[in-house]
């Protein structure tokens, strides 16, 4: 089969880092799929692993963690999915990723693809819906349903990006709580309040920009972005025994005692925790499998914002050089390769 896999040098700039390969196609492992690729999604972890974080970065790899495919086989053990299911799935970090032909992935970390969307909508949308579903409902622990959280406020940092696009979708249609998504350009402000934000702030010189709006503290914080550059925001705006939950790490030095004075909750999200731990992996397919649901009863939808073209060593570094620029708005998606 052929695999689209990075070049072993770290340091190559995006548009220079990939190439076409052949590898032997795997044969599915007791508990795997063989998943046929129709369209994948590249993700900013896609970028940081392509430059060497959590694997050897002298060595080539296949990336990729967000897929729409076909089931081609199963293993021994898997009794949920057929062949020719329709799946969608972000799979594990330490396995080949989507960037190829076919791929296998762990059949508990699967789910049937929502029928209302098309492979490419399908495919933006595992990573960051898992990983906005983990934050929101498992670590933050907000509640489900209409009349749930209706006197408190959820501000969403970079609500125009993959992780905040979905998470804005799932607390509104989810629960009853105050959305507040930040943005600063006006193409992103409107997408957040197309995916449902309550209120759309800019996040330069968020502080006085939340309570020129009216805001002079919220209850939880969900930060997708550095969070070194909005450590103290942050700790000026969480209320007292509030919640924050973060995505994305940073270089710059925090102060983490700053938060001990309100008693204020932190927590790390990871998506690729499980898998990597071995750590109830059924938790990942079972959410997937509930947010299929809610995006074929119209809840949710997919936050695919432009489908870059199939499959190639270009078009993936295009995707990527797009991603390290730090403006996109929703997924970009490839089709599957030619």
């Amino acid at each position: 089969m052929k695999v689209i896999a990075t070049k072993g040098k770290p340091e190559l700039p995006a548009e220079e880092a990939f190439q076409v390969t052949e590898r032997e196609t795997p044969q599915p492992g007791e508990q795997d799929l063989l998943v046929r690729i129709e369209a994948i999604s590249v993700n900013p972890v896609d970028t940081k692993i392509r430059q060497g974080a959590f694997l050897p970065g002298d060595q080539q790899h296949v990336l990729g963690w967000d897929v729409s495919g076909k089931v081609e086989a199963v293993g021994s053990s898997v009794s949920a999915f057929a062949v020719g299911d329709q799946v969608y799935y972000s799979g594990e970090v330490e396995r080949p990723g989507c960037y190829a032909e076919y791929q296998l992935v762990d059949a508990r970390l699967a789910a049937q693809a929502p029928k209302s969307l098309e492979p490419e909508e399908a495919a933006a949308m595992p990573l960051t819906a898992l990983t906005a579903w983990e934050a929101l409902f498992d670590k933050l622990k907000l509640e489900q349903g209409n009349d749930t959280h209706n006197e408190e406020t959820l501000l969403i940092i970079n609500g125009s990006g993959g992780v905040g696009s979905i998470a804005i979708q799932l607390a509104r249609q989810l629960t009853g709580i105050n959305v507040i998504a930040t943005a600063s350009r006006e193409q992103s402000s409107e997408w957040c309040r197309s995916m449902g934000a309550h209120e759309v702030v800019d996040h330069h010189d968020l502080v006085a920009n939340m309570q020129r709006a009216g805001y002079s503290e919220v209850d939880y914080i969900f930060n997708c972005h550095d969070i070194g550059v909005h450590w103290d925001n942050m700790n000026t705006l969480i209320r007292p025994l509030g919640h924050i939950v973060a995505i994305a790490e940073t270089k710059k030095e925090i102060d983490l005692n700053a938060l001990q004075g309100k008693a204020v909750t932190f927590s790390w999200e990871f998506m690729f925790a499980r898998p990597l731990h071995g750590y109830h992996i059924e938790h990942q397919g079972q959410a997937l499998a509930t947010l299929a649901k809610h995006f074929d009863e119209g809840r949710l939808r997919s936050t695919m914002h432009e489908i870059i073209g199939p499959l190639t060593p270009e078009n993936l570094g295009r995707a990527h050089k797009r991603i390290e620029e730090g403006h996109t708005i929703g997924k970009l998606v490839l089709t599957a390769m030619p």
